[in-house]
């Protein structure tokens, strides 16, 4: 049977015991379905070899030939990974489109004796209800901004509250970036199509009666774009602010970009490319900084001179309305408890 998602609300709430996504790897590395496998019934390569005989040769050979990959494909499927699975086994199957590559992994399940639906329209079906989630009207959600400056412990304080019992739309981490110039991490970032997964997932398992707390960013989280209906109600939030000396970031940015401070030719490379931005005086003294080693004075030259400057121009570029701010003598684990408490209790007068 062919089963028809009218919200993305129906999807997150299906009871099926495997959602099975067939089509080729590269296709479900991009994005798919939440908590979706991979069981490909044609791989990158023979997806592209049928394409190219559809395209150059005939349609019915393609078909041909596909058939015969993806049911040996499936057979293996079964033998390998499926075996173990008893009468009452209910799959939902689905591929791009819900066409043949999905109905025939379906047929095959259903013959053994498994209680298998087919996905109506496949992923595209899926990718249309989060696309007019993230791009068209308002998001039914109350969100809170936590605002600060760079190295005033953001994200670790959006983590400890959500530990307490907050809800937090945590974009940096689904993003896998910590949100700056400097702020990749060694593997690389999804795809947008998997960031907006991740975030309409979130959204949609939060009580739109209750604020959301989500850390004040630009409209860019490294090569990641904030969906607009988010991006809006961001730009619009009431927001947080955070204070902590300098000496205070300093210290916290220092153990926590260590990876990145140590670095020395990503950084050159980095910081160099902002010749555009900030003066060849001030560029040039980053790279003596870099050269002596002198992890402590980049950084807080780097606050000083570049990240403070930046966050004062997107401020008032977006208007935003600081209701509160919350000041800390330091950013140690203690201090970062406290002030997440202190933020939970004060998010229901938002």
């Amino acid at each position: 049977m062919a089963i028809c998602f009218s919200s993305l609300s129906e999807i997150y709430a299906q009871r099926y015991d495997c959602i099975i996504d067939v089509r080729s790897p590269a296709e479900f590395a991009e994005d798919h379905l939440p908590g979706a496998i991979n069981l490909p019934v044609l791989d990158n390569e023979e997806r592209a070899k049928v394409g190219t005989i559809y395209v150059q040769e005939s349609p019915f050979l393609a078909r041909k030939i596909g058939a015969a990959m993806v049911f040996r494909n499936a057979a293996n499927h079964v033998e390998q990974q499926l075996s173990h699975h008893e009468g009452s086994w209910r799959p939902l199957v689905y591929c791009w489109r819900g066409g043949q590559r999905s109905g025939s992994f379906t047929w095959l399940l259903q013959q053994i004796g498994w209680r298998a639906d087919v996905v109506q329209g496949g992923y595209q079906s899926y990718r249309r209800l989060v696309h007019d989630f993230l791009y068209n009207g308002e998001i039914p959600h109350r969100l809170v901004a936590l605002d600060g400056y760079t190295g005033t412990a953001k994200t670790d304080i959006l983590q400890r509250v959500e530990a307490l019992g907050g809800q937090v739309l945590d974009l940096e981490r689904m993003a896998h970036h910590r949100g700056s110039l400097l702020g990749d991490y060694p593997t690389p970032q999804p795809s947008q199509k998997a960031f907006e997964s991740r975030v309409a997932g979130k959204l949609a398992a939060m009580d739109p009666t209750k604020p959301v707390l989500v850390e004040a960013e630009s409209s860019k989280i490294g090569s990641r774009i904030i969906p607009p209906t988010v991006w809006t109600a961001m730009k619009q939030a009431p927001r947080i602010e955070l204070r902590a000396p300098v000496a205070a970031r300093c210290r916290y940015l220092q153990a926590g970009y260590d990876d990145i401070l140590s670095n020395g030719e990503m950084l050159r490379t980095r910081l160099d490319g902002l010749r555009a931005h900030r003066s060849n005086a001030v560029v040039d003294g980053w790279l003596e900084l870099i050269a002596a080693g002198d992890k402590a004075g980049l950084t807080e030259a780097l606050m000083i001179q570049h990240y403070d400057p930046a966050y004062e121009t997107a401020r008032k570029a977006i208007g935003a309305e600081v209701r509160m701010t919350l000041e800390t003598p330091d950013l140690r684990p203690e201090d970062l408890d406290r002030i997440a408490a202190d933020l939970l209790r004060e998010l229901d007068n938002f």
